[in-house]
């Protein structure tokens, strides 16, 4: 527990951990309230999909701040070689700020999602919340897993924000291939919107839930053993 609150006290000193915070309550509200005359099952809650681009920014910050080189006054190495310093077990370390990530990701998703329902109107939905905090919660830990294996922040933050607010790649895959929709953001995103792709593949709450937690949970045991085997 105690790695665990000095990452959390890393992220605080971050200021683009509290930019992910504003994009994250920022976005989804200011879409549902541009959206108000557009009624529908998933309002408010479609609008919450956007609102992972906060949580983008979280996973991948996370990680690439500890790739910095600190200033001459802390010796010009970079944070990484701090933070192994003080929890020498890389295991532990990873698993201290994947956790660290996934508690503030929970945090966003709910005030997100108490903001954004807050100007729509609409039930709320006990099951379909769950889901939101899940996807908003895997979808911090996939860009933080991604950003461990590039060691870079640029390419996963452009490709994942990209994808999820301009042009969203893995959609338009579900055009050529049904299969595309087993990507982790089309899979994941059914546990709490109805309807997202017109080509009669049906995929449930549960099957969604299943298909992130697989892909969450492959590419952080993939990140795990590439971080404990490489240089630091």
């Amino acid at each position: 527990m105690r790695a665990v609150r000095a990452e959390l006290a890393k992220l605080g000193t971050l200021p683009s951990v509290w930019l992910a915070g504003a994009l994250a309550l920022v976005v989804p509200t200011g879409i549902a309230l541009l959206n108000s005359g557009r009624p529908g099952p998933d309002r408010g809650y479609q609008e919450l999909a956007f609102g992972v681009m906060g949580v983008i920014v979280l996973g991948v910050v996370a990680v690439s701040s500890e790739y910095l080189t600190e200033g001459a006054d802390a010796g010009g190495g970079r944070q990484l070689t701090t933070s192994l310093t003080a929890v020498p077990s890389r295991v532990r370390f990873l698993a201290a700020k994947a956790a660290a990530v996934a508690l503030v990701a929970v945090a966003l998703a709910v005030a997100a999602t108490a903001a954004t329902m807050g100007v729509v109107p609409t039930t709320l939905d006990a099951g379909r919340v769950a889901g939101v905090v899940c996807y908003w919660t895997y979808t911090a830990l996939l860009a933080f897993a991604i950003t461990v294996l590039l060691r870079h922040g640029i390419v996963p933050l452009t490709v994942l924000l990209v994808n999820t607010s301009l042009v969203s790649v893995t959609f338009l895959l579900t055009k050529v291939t049904p299969l595309a929709n087993y990507f982790p953001d089309m899979a994941g995103v059914r546990m709490f919107v109805g309807k997202v792709a017109n080509d009669g593949v049906v995929i449930t709450p549960l099957t969604g839930l299943l298909v992130m937690s697989a892909w969450v949970a492959g590419l952080l045991v993939l990140a795990g053993a590439v971080f404990v085997r490489r240089d630091a």
